[in-house]
C-alpha cells in the first residue's frame, strides 16, 4: 500500500513550517543543531523547537503566516536535550530523512502520484490518496464526490466503507447493543 498526501494537506504544510524553521536557525550559526516538532489543525500550529540556538519568535510566526496563512501560534523553544548534544557532538545524525534521492519508487507510487497531481491542479485544498494493489482509495476536501467518481470511476472516495469496517466491530457486537449495517457508515 502506498500514501499520498497533496501539498494543502497539513503534513505538507507543517513539514515546510518546520523546514522554515530550521532556515531559521542556519541564519543565525554555521551548523545549528535543532529538531522541530510542528501540529497543524483547525486554524491553530503549535510548535515546539528543541535547538542549541536561539530563534527570534516574531521570525517564526511570520514563516508561519507565510506558509500557512492568518492562523495562532504556539511556539516554544527548549535547549537541546544534553544526550542528543553529546550524540551530535562529532557527526551529524539525523532523525527523518525522507526520501533518498536515487532511492527507486514503485510503478504503483507513479501511479498514485500522477493521481494527487491530477486532483491537485484541479482541488488546491487537503486531500489524502491510497492505493493498495490497484485499490484506489481517494479522500479529498471541497470537492464534490461525484465529479471524482467520474474522474476515477473505479476509486473508493472518501473511503468511509473502508474506513467504517475496520474501525467498528461486527453487526450485534457492539455493547448495550445491535447497530444496524446501514448505521454504521451513514
Amino acid at each position: 500500500m502506498y500514501e499520498k498526501v497533496n501539498p494543502s494537506h497539513p503534513d505538507k504544510i507543517a513539514d515546510r513550517i518546520a523546514g522554515a524553521i530550521v532556515d531559521l536557525a542556519y541564519k543565525t550559526v554555521r551548523n545549528p543543531r535543532i529538531a522541530v516538532e510542528v501540529q497543524i489543525g483547525h486554524k491553530v500550529c503549535s510548535i515546539i523547537a528543541e535547538t542549541s540556538v536561539p530563534i527570534s519568535e516574531r521570525s517564526v510566526i511570520d514563516a508561519v503566516h507565510r506558509i500557512a496563512g492568518d492562523i495562532h501560534v504556539n511556539f516554544r523553544q527548549v535547549p537541546q536535550d544534553s544526550i542528543l548534544a553529546a550524540n551530535q557532538a562529532h557527526s551529524l545524525r539525523c532523525g527523518d530523512n525522507g526520501i533518498f534521492k536515487g532511492a527507486p519508487i514503485t510503478l504503483e507510487q507513479k501511479q498514485l502520484c500522477r493521481v494527487a497531481l491530477k486532483l491537485y491542479k484541479k482541488y488546491r485544498s487537503d486531500g489524502k490518496y491510497l492505493l493498495d494493489d490497484g485499490h484506489l482509495i481517494i479522500c479529498q476536501s471541497n470537492a464534490r464526490t461525484e465529479d471524482i467518481q467520474r474522474m476515477y470511476p473505479c476509486a473508493e472516495v472518501n473511503g468511509l466503507r473502508t474506513l467504517c469496517a475496520a474501525m467498528l466491530p461486527p453487526v450485534g457486537m457492539i455493547p448495550g447493543g445491535a447497530i444496524s449495517s446501514a448505521t454504521r457508515c451513514a
